[in-house]
């Protein structure tokens, strides 16, 4: 049986390699698509229109985690890292579509934020949520009509 491999010196050197019309298309493809993807243009994060939109109404953020026999206050657990702001408005609602209005007071260690009760029936449990509101846009001011004396 003879070797594929032969290291004889009978071996039949060609010239350089010849390069056919295939080779040729396949390489200039290549380079065209190389040298799209360097022109594309890439989304610009800071452009308006493009940007994610912030939602607008209440977003779930929490749970009533305990409530004091004084009922003033409560303490509220966040399902996410969330800081929220002194004065924030936060709603609660109750399997038995009880509602509440709570005010953000500032507090809050980890978790746990303390909100005052402003409103309403609360028990431990309730869902909380975040009320956004839509950005106010202040219109274009309509010019007086000039009066003349």
């Amino acid at each position: 049986m003879k070797s594929l491999v032969y290291f004889g010196a009978n071996r039949v050197h060609s010239g350089p390699m010849k390069v056919n019309f295939i080779h040729w298309i396949a390489a200039v493809c290549c380079i065209s698509f190389i040298s799209c993807a360097a022109f594309h243009s890439k989304p610009n994060p800071q452009s308006p229109e493009k940007s994610n939109p912030t939602s607008v109404g209440p977003e779930l953020i929490g749970r009533v985690a305990s409530i004091p026999a004084d009922r003033r206050f409560v303490l509220v657990q966040s399902y996410g890292k969330l800081k929220l702001e002194v004065g924030q408005i936060l709603t609660t609602r109750g399997p038995d579509q009880r509602t509440a209005n709570l005010l953000v007071t500032g507090e809050s260690l980890g978790e746990f934020s303390a909100a005052d009760v402003q409103a309403g029936l609360i028990e431990v449990g309730d869902a909380v949520y975040l009320i956004r509101a839509a950005p106010q846009t202040s219109p274009n001011p309509v010019p007086e009509p000039a009066q003349t004396p």
